[in-house]
This record gives structure tokens, C-alpha cells and sequence, in this order.
């Protein structure tokens, strides 16, 4: 939906890994796990990422402090955190543990907020809040500048 929003090519990261060149100025989207954009270290090692596209389990925008932390990001470079979807069956090994642990850690919970629950909610059930509306920012950004 990004590439096509910003009439820019899109290409996973192991295809970037072999077709750009080293210094490649990119956009870097990946998704949030642990408040860890999964692949941006390895990215940023080769390329200039000068915007980074965190997609998770958070509502748009939240995070984004801690996913800065977290991954490194350093403060020159532009962050959005957008809230895509969660589907377990696609997860597996280290990935699949540590849901399954977070669930349990959110089931015991007894005085859960709002947000844990809607959180518990998507984990378990599964859910798809991707959407333009929660790249617009990312949107206004790259034509502005």
C-alpha cells in the first residue's frame, strides 16, 4: 500500500540485500516485535534509511519512543509506528514462544486496562487494522519532503 501511495518500487529485504547498492537512500518498513522493528539492524547496516515503517500490534503512532530505543533508531531518522494485523498460525520458533507468553502474561492480568484486553483480543483472535488511514502520516512526510 506504501509503495503504491508513493509510486515507489517495493522489494523485500533479502532482494534489497542483493540488488541496491550499499548506501542506497530507502524507506524501511518492517514489524514490531518486543518494540523491535524486525530486520532494521541489518537494513541499516547496508543503507540509508531514512524513514522507518514499524507495523504492529500498537495503535498508530503509539510506541514510538520505545520503538526508537529499542531498534536504534537514530532521532535524525523519521519513525511511524502503524497498527497493521496479527495472525498466529504464520508465526513460529523464538516468534511463536514469546506470543504465546505475552498471552499468558495478559490473561493473568487482573485489573487489565482497555487497551490490554483490545490487545489480548487481537493476539488471540487475530485481526487486520491495515489501512491507508494509518499510513497518511507516513503519506504527508515523504511528500512534503
Amino acid at each position: 500500500m506504501l509503495s503504491e501511495a508513493l509510486g515507489i518500487k517495493l522489494v523485500t529485504l533479502d532482494e534489497a540485500m542483493k540488488t541496491l547498492e550499499r548506501n542506497s537512500e530507502i524507506i524501511y518498513m518492517g514489524w514490531l516485535f518486543a518494540s523491535s522493528v524486525k530486520g532494521y539492524k541489518r537494513a541499516s547496516k547496508k543503507f540509508r534509511v531514512n524513514t522507518v515503517v514499524a507495523t504492529g500490534l500498537c495503535p498508530t503512532g503509539e510506541l514510538l519512543t520505545e520503538v526508537r530505543k529499542t531498534s536504534s533508531v537514530p532521532k535524525s531518522t523519521a519513525l511511524f509506528t502503524v497498527q497493521g494485523g496479527m495472525d498466529r498460525e504464520k508465526l513460529r520458533g523464538v516468534d511463536k514462544f514469546m506470543i504465546n507468553a505475552l498471552i499468558k502474561f495478559l490473561e493473568k492480568n487482573k485489573t487489565p486496562s482497555e487497551k490490554d484486553l483490545a490487545m489480548l483480543s487481537l493476539i488471540k483472535n487475530g485481526g487486520d487494522f491495515v489501512s491507508f488511514k494509518n499510513l497518511d502520516a507516513v503519506i504527508k512526510r515523504f511528500k512534503e519532503n
